[in-house]
């Protein structure tokens, strides 16, 4: 069928791989045990590619908070904020998170890819310029695509080409917005976020920080990149979500301009998209209690973080730049990479199989996603299925 013609050549990369592997895009998960475990393929396996950061999926804490809301509230919202009208924990929610993040006021949306897609596409407009990191996420890139904003890419984690970008745009540098993120969900590697902060507070420009991977992760209080690097009181927005660390679905954008409530008429993906069910925003609040009362669960996760980055690195995996609980171990050949996949898979071991082009540089990323839930023995076992089916040099 000609509607289906531009999609031929995925069509065909598809079967090659398909003929070496199981579909890596689509695992069914048949059962869920615990936050770190399933039944896969019908083998009992270890999750170790969930982003369940904090490990909050299966806290009692959030399944009864979510349980009580749909006792009391229904299902869902079976429609938009706009037109439906807010519930309460939808309110609660968007002044906890503002007041957690020390920020003005914020906006909820349904998930984190619809919060970049909301921001991006409405906040910069047709005389504005937009400045990211060329790695950032693709719900960044698609916001940014929606919107009127001229858009430029500068060299990821390089402040001076950021700088370089900026003096070319002469007194439009006051109405630029500039786009990094907390760490970056494909290599875990961080914004280095105290020098771009200084060149965004240099130029008058205006600074969002995307804490997707970093919220919980990073900071005394978990509050990100931007409190771990001492900058938050030059960041304009913070963008995030819920489905890493608080174990939900559902993103939100804060920021310390009261203005940013105007956008709540003017972005359509915020106007006509049905809002969040009441047992994600009550579970969201618990996690967020969670997340804020006890440091302990960051501990954790950092410990198996550096444990399974240290083990897979006196492998002689190449891997990201910098610990982080994202792991990322990276293969030349994509042939390695689907190999290696499928064996760690039938040994019981779930991660994220990444190929060109949604891995940088060309390569192809094994990526793991450590979780505060995961225990000694199963960053163990991770470890050990690695080093058994590590491919010849």
């Amino acid at each position: 069928m000609a509607i289906f013609e531009k999609f031929r050549e995925l069509a065909a990369a598809r079967q090659t791989l398909m003929e070496s592997s199981m579909d890596p895009f689509n695992v069914v998960i048949e059962q869920i045990l615990s936050a770190t475990e399933a039944i896969v393929g019908g083998r009992r396996t270890i999750l170790a590619g969930t982003n369940n950061y904090l490990g909050l999926t299966f806290d009692p804490r959030c399944i009864d908070a979510a349980s009580q809301a749909v006792q009391e509230e229904g299902t869902g919202t079976t429609g938009s904020r706009m037109a439906n009208g807010s519930f309460a924990g939808h309110v609660a929610l968007e002044r906890e998170l503002a007041d957690f993040y020390g920020m003005a006021t914020g906006i909820v949306f349904s998930t984190g890819y619809l919060a970049n897609l909301g921001i991006l596409s409405t906040l910069p407009g047709k005389n504005d310029v937009i400045l990211l990191d060329a790695d950032c996420h693709a719900s960044i890139y698609d916001g940014c695509k929606l919107g009127d904003a001229e858009v430029i890419r500068f060299r990821h984690n390089d402040p001076a080409d950021l700088e370089k970008r900026l003096q070319r745009l002469g007194d439009r540098t006051t109405r630029t917005l500039i786009i990094v993120e907390g760490i970056y969900s494909m290599l875990g590697d961080r914004a280095p976020l105290a020098p771009i902060a200084a060149i965004k507070k240099q130029y008058g420009a205006f600074l969002l920080v995307d804490e997707a991977h970093s919220l919980g992760v990073l900071g005394k209080h978990g509050r990100g990149l931007a409190e771990e690097a001492g900058v938050e009181e030059h960041v304009d927005f913070i963008v995030g979500t819920f489905s890493k660390s608080l174990g939900a679905t559902g993103g939100f954008c804060l920021s310390r301009r009261h203005e940013l409530e105007l956008l709540r008429y003017a972005s359509r993906p915020y106007v006509f998209t049905a809002s969040p069910s009441p047992s994600v925003i009550a579970s969201t609040r618990m996690a967020l209690h969670i997340l804020r009362t006890s440091p302990d669960l960051q501990t954790r996760l950092w410990d198996n973080a550096r444990h399974l980055y240290k083990e897979l690195q006196s492998l002689g995996f190449t891997l990201g730049p910098e610990p982080s609980p994202v792991v990322a171990t990276i293969l030349p050949k994509k042939e390695q990479a689907v190999a290696l996949w499928n064996g760690l898979l039938k040994a019981g071991i779930y991660v994220n199989l990444i190929l060109p082009p949604a891995a940088p540089n060309g390569a192809s990323l094994l990526r793991c996603s450590v979780s505060a839930a995961h225990t000694e023995e199963q960053i163990s076992k991770i470890c050990q299925a690695f080093a058994s089916l590590k491919p010849s040099p």
